[in-house]
């Protein structure tokens, strides 16, 4: 089910720049009994996000009413909010009067099996490396090639590929922020020349800190991530999926790890009601 504009449809003008350039912007919100989760997070990113490509923010009031139509009914679903600067002339310049393209889609939940939060997964180092880039780093824009293009280096033996960018630090996985624990203090990659922001990787930075959990965003290398002693994921969809290999090394689904999921599991009931 797809909302383009307001209107229900599956079809855009050839003319889009987010079809030419990625000219765009998007949020992925998991839905629980017809509440998109976190909303107000997705949305102040999309803003933020917005700000800085300059593409006009729509009506908060008309997204709201956008995703509420779409995800009312809804068991458990994702919602996907895609922003463009709309249609275009051929060339970079963007048009004088920017109408924005909105788009809004359902999809079914994934049907990931609840061992990858028992009991963890199997990741491992991609092989192509993040470009650098201060302006866009943090932002979740419409270009991700880099991200298709590492999921691809592996079959179904994984379920997460860990990246690193061009000064060979650890990043983010294609899909996912990443943590790892070291001697009782948890450390995620510094977002700055390259990475997305999670809005879960901002949660779990939050409750952890909230709790009394020491954590630090820093420059973190491949060997540093090895030798941690618990490694956990975040997103939106999966919420905290726990690393039980990576590479050569195991890790255990420590004691750490399991209070970062409580937490979150009790924020995320306490925000539904």
């Amino acid at each position: 089910m797809m909302l383009i504009n307001g209107e229900r449809k599956n079809t855009l003008a050839v003319t889009d720049r987010g079809l030419h350039y990625g000219d765009g912007l998007f949020e992925t919100i998991e839905v629980i009994q017809g509440q998109p989760v976190f909303l107000q997070q997705h949305l102040a990113r999309l803003k933020t996000g917005c700000l800085i490509l300059k593409i006009p923010f729509p009506a908060e009031t008309l997204l709201l009413d956008e995703i509420t139509r779409l995800s009312k009914d809804a068991a458990q679903a994702v919602v996907k909010v895609i922003l463009t600067r709309g249609s275009g002339g051929r060339g970079y310049r963007q048009p004088d009067a920017i109408q924005v393209t909105r788009i809004v889609a359902l999809y079914p939940f994934p049907d990931y099996p609840e061992s990858y939060k028992s009991a963890g997964i199997k990741a491992r180092f991609c092989e192509l490396r993040l470009g650098l880039n201060p302006v866009l780093a943090g932002l979740k824009h419409n270009n991700r090639l880099e991200q298709v293009l590492a999921r691809a280096e592996w079959d179904d033996e994984f379920q997460e590929g860990l990246m690193l960018n061009l000064n060979e630090h650890v990043i983010e996985g294609t899909m996912s922020n990443v943590f790892v624990l070291k001697d009782q203090v948890i450390y995620t990659p510094e977002i700055k020349l390259s990475g997305i922001k999670g809005v879960m990787r901002q949660i779990i930075i939050e409750l952890a800190r909230k709790n009394h959990i020491v954590l630090q965003e820093a420059l973190l290398t491949r060997e540093f991530v090895l030798a941690a002693d618990e490694i956990f994921l975040t997103n939106s969809v999966i919420g905290v999926w726990p690393v039980k290999s990576l590479e050569h090394k195991t890790y255990p689904v420590g004691a750490v790890t399991q209070k970062i999921m409580a937490y979150l599991a009790a924020y995320k009931v306490a925000h539904l009601k």
